[in-house]
């Protein structure tokens, strides 16, 4: 499972809003639902995000092992 727990922690230590997200860098609010649910986004999307927040894959995304 994915989780984009990290994500809202970087977005904090940032400084960087979801409406920054949407108003400065036109995120689209699907995007950021998406990212809310945990459901999932493109590896462009995940690219932009770590652009944008100048940031690594960690800081933004957490690998958690489905238990078998």
């Amino acid at each position: 499972m994915i989780s984009y727990c990290p994500l809202w922690d970087t977005m904090r230590s940032k400084n960087v809003t979801t409406y920054t997200l949407i108003k400065d860098y036109h995120f689209s609010k699907g995007t950021l639902d998406a990212l809310k649910q945990g459901r999932n986004i493109s590896t462009a999307t995940l690219d932009d995000i770590c652009r944008i927040l100048d940031c690594k894959v960690e800081d933004v995304l957490l690998y958690i092992p489905n238990e078998p």
